[in-house]
């Protein structure tokens, strides 16, 4: 499966985080990081705008994404949010096994990685 970083925003903490636990309870992220502080600048409608957002990072793999950016779509607050799945080439292999492991419908192979853990 080939692992994807899924880079979004929000518009608030609670925005972020509750997009963030959904995603992880329906297991089409392994992990989403939240990052708080972050500023944008842009122009919308033909004004700029500098506006304070929050960063989500989302670990998933490529099948999940279509299903995940529709969840974020139907779950946020702004009219075109950023939702860029991004390629993971390469890393720690027990880290992306664990990507595998979380995200779909829970496998065989989630209960294999999780055993050799112990």
């Amino acid at each position: 499966m080939e692992i994807r970083f899924v880079y979004m925003t929000a518009g608030n903490m609670d925005e972020a985080s509750q997009i963030a636990k959904t995603l992880v309870q329906r297991r089409l992220a392994a992990c989403v990081n939240i990052i708080d502080g972050m500023r944008s600048v842009y122009e919308w409608k033909g004004t700029l705008q500098e506006e304070r957002e929050v960063v989500m990072i989302a670990k998933t793999h490529a099948d999940c994404l279509p299903d995940l950016v529709e969840a974020v779509k139907d779950m946020h607050s702004y009219d075109c949010p950023c939702i860029v799945g991004l390629d993971v080439l390469d890393g720690n292999n027990a880290f992306l096994d664990w990507i595998r492991a979380q995200v779909g419908p829970a496998s065989v192979a989630d209960n294999e990685w999780h055993a050799k853990q112990d």
